[in-house]
C-alpha cells in the first residue's frame, strides 16, 4: 500500500472510531454539556472537522472556509469550554453533514498533492497525520465526557471480545534502573510532534521505578490510612485544592459498605477491580500517595527511560517492547476494552529494564512541569505546545486504554493541569537509587 493509500485508511478509520462513539449517545445528550471541563460532544466533531478543513484543505489550496463563523465557534483558543454550549454551534446532524463534506474535500485534494520532501508539511505526509491523531486525541476526550455523564448507561457494543491473557505475577515490585546517559525524545518518527522534538542526550541518576502503576487495591490502602486526611502528605497547593474540592476518594468511586469501593464506569456502576491500575487520580492526588508510600513520582526523563532505553545496546525502542507496532499481546490501546486491565496481563510489552504497562490502560503522571526540550521549535503551530509551556502544566506518559496505537510511543508527551481527575490518568512511583 502506498504512502497516499495509508493516510487515507488512517483517515477513515480515526472518523469511523469517532462516529460509532457518537452512535449510541441520543442527540439531545450530544448536544448538551454535562460538565464545565468539557465540550458538548457536537462541538467536538465539528471542531474535528474544522481544523481537518483549516489544514487539508484551506492551507493546501488557499481555499475558503465553508462558514467564516466557525473560525471563531471552533478555534479551542476563542471560547473556553465551559462557553461553547452557549454558542451558536451546528447540532450534532449538522456536525456529521460539516464533517463529511471536509472529508470529501480532502480527499480530493489528496489526490492531487505532491507528499515529498520539498514542504516540510506534506513531508512523509506530516499534515495528514497530525489530523489523524487529532481526531483520535479528540475521541478520547469524549470518551472522558462521556464517562461524566451519570444519566446515560453507555452500550459498548463496539467493545472488542478480545480479552487479554490471564495475569501473570510480577516477580520483581520495582525496577532498579542504572544511571547514565540516554537520548530522550525522538528526531525521527514521522508521527512525532513539535513537544517531542529534538532528540537529546540527558543524563539521569540511578533510580527505582515501580514495575507496574498503582493498583486500585493499593489506592485504597492509602484511603483506608487515612491519606486523604493527613496534610502532611500533601504539598501546600495540594492540600489547598484537596479541602476546596473536597477529595476524599478518586473521583467516580463510592462507598460499598464499610470497606468496599464500587466504580461508575460509563453509567454502570460496579465493584472496584482490585488489580487494575487506578485511574481518575489528579497529580496533586499521586503526588500524595507517592510520599505516603515513602516514594516519589518520576520525572519525565526517568520514565521515558525506563519506557524505552536498552541499556544492552545503547538504542531507544519505539515500543518500550521494540519497534514493533502494539499489539493485543502487548498493550491495552486502541479502546478495545474502555478499561484498564489486570496488572500483569502484558508480559510481552514490558520493557527493556523490566517495566511492565508503560504503554496504555492509564496515562500517567509525572514529576515535571511541561517545558520545551532544548533546542524546541514550534511546528506547524505554536498553539499545540508553546502557549501551554509552564510550571501550571504537570506532563503525563503512557497512554490510557482509549489511546489510539498512533499515539501510543514512548516520546509522546501529554499535559494538563494537576487538579484535573475527569482524564484516564493514574501513576507508578519511583524513587531515588
Amino acid at each position: 500500500m502506498d504512502l497516499k493509500s495509508r493516510l487515507s485508511a488512517s483517515l477513515e478509520a480515526a472518523r469511523e472510531r469517532t462516529i460509532a462513539l457518537l452512535a449510541a449517545i441520543p442527540l439531545d445528550a450530544q448536544a448538551r454539556q454535562v460538565s464545565p471541563l468539557m465540550s458538548p460532544l457536537c462541538w467536538d466533531l465539528a471542531h474535528v472537522a474544522w481544523f481537518e478543513e483549516l489544514w487539508l484543505v484551506r492551507e493546501l489550496a488557499d481555499a475558503p472556509p465553508h462558514d467564516a463563523r466557525f473560525d471563531d465557534l471552533y478555534d479551542a483558543f476563542q471560547h473556553p469550554r465551559r462557553e461553547r454550549a452557549g454558542l451558536p454551534i451546528l447540532d450534532p446532524i449538522e456536525a456529521r453533514d460539516f464533517a463529511d463534506d471536509v472529508r470529501k474535500r480532502a480527499f480530493d485534494m489528496l489526490d492531487g498533492i505532491s507528499l515529498d520532501a520539498g514542504s516540510r508539511r506534506l513531508a512523509d505526509g506530516f499534515v495528514y497525520r497530525m489530523i489523524v491523531q487529532h481526531e483520535h486525541q479528540h475521541a478520547e476526550t469524549m470518551l472522558a465526557t462521556i464517562q461524566l455523564m451519570d444519566d446515560v448507561e453507555y452500550t459498548l457494543a463496539h467493545e472488542s471480545s478480545d480479552t487479554p491473557r490471564p495475569a501473570e505475577p510480577i516477580e520483581n515490585p520495582e525496577i532498579f534502573v542504572p544511571g547514565g546517559p540516554f537520548v530522550m525524545g525522538t528526531d525521527t518518527d514521522p508521527w512525532a510532534y513539535d513537544n517531542e522534538r529534538p532528540a537529546h542526550e540527558v543524563e539521569v541518576p540511578a533510580f527505582a521505578i515501580d514495575a507496574t502503576p498503582v493498583t486500585n487495591e493499593a489506592f485504597a490502602e492509602f484511603i483506608a490510612a487515612g491519606g486523604y486526611d493527613n496534610a502532611r502528605l500533601w504539598s501546600g497547593d495540594g492540600w489547598a485544592w484537596r479541602v476546596e474540592a473536597a477529595l476524599e476518594h478518586p473521583e467516580f468511586w463510592r462507598r460499598a459498605g464499610t470497606s468496599a469501593w464500587e466504580h461508575r464506569r460509563f453509567g454502570r456502576w460496579e465493584p472496584v477491580p482490585p488489580r487494575e491500575p487506578v485511574q481518575h487520580i489528579c497529580w496533586y492526588e499521586a503526588d500524595a500517595f507517592a510520599r505516603w508510600a515513602g516514594k516519589r513520582l518520576p520525572t519525565e526523563a526517568e520514565w521515558e527511560k525506563a519506557a524505552s532505553w536498552d541499556p544492552r545496546t545503547g538504542t531507544k525502542r519505539r515500543f518500550p517492547w521494540g519497534d514493533d507496532a502494539p499489539t493485543p499481546e502487548r498493550a491495552n490501546v486502541g479502546q478495545r476494552r474502555f478499561g484498564p486491565s489486570e496488572i500483569g496481563s502484558y508480559p510481552a510489552g514490558v520493557s527493556a529494564c523490566g517495566a511492565h504497562h508503560m504503554l496504555g490502560d492509564v496515562w500517567e503522571w509525572t514529576a515535571s512541569d511541561f517545558h520545551g526540550y532544548p533546542g524546541f521549535e514550534s511546528f506547524p503551530y505554536r498553539e499545540y505546545s508553546d502557549v501551554f509551556f509552564g510550571p501550571e502544566y504537570k506532563v503525563l506518559r503512557g497512554g490510557a486504554w482509549g489511546v489510539d496505537p498512533y499515539v501510543a510511543r514512548t516520546t509522546f508527551r501529554n499535559w494538563d493541569y494537576p487538579t484535573r481527575r475527569q482524564i484516564f490518568a493514574g501513576f507508578r512511583c519511583a524513587r531515588d537509587a
